[in-house]
């Protein structure tokens, strides 16, 4: 039977393989998951850190166009 795991769960494990205090074999012990597991779930974070670092195009995609913003400003000013 296959285990499904938390994200919050798999980052705790991961940030603790980064860390480096501990052998895989160790946190493997420790949290009950497979060190080939461990291993992955290491690689996929540090993977996604540089989203969390790189280039702010969620942000930017998310934040509204401010000269389409202030046309339709005046627009509506104009009514």
């Amino acid at each position: 039977m296959r285990r499904n795991h938390a994200a919050g769960f798999k980052a705790k494990v991961a940030i603790a393989a980064i860390k480096g205090d501990k052998t895989l074999a160790e946190l493997a012990e420790q949290f009950d998951v497979h060190p080939n597991q461990i291993s992955e779930w290491k690689q996929q974070l540090q993977e996604s850190a540089i989203d969390v670092f790189g280039s702010n195009s969620k942000a930017k995609a998310a934040a509204p166009d401010l000269k389409i913003l202030h046309a339709k400003i005046r627009q509506l000013v104009g009514e």
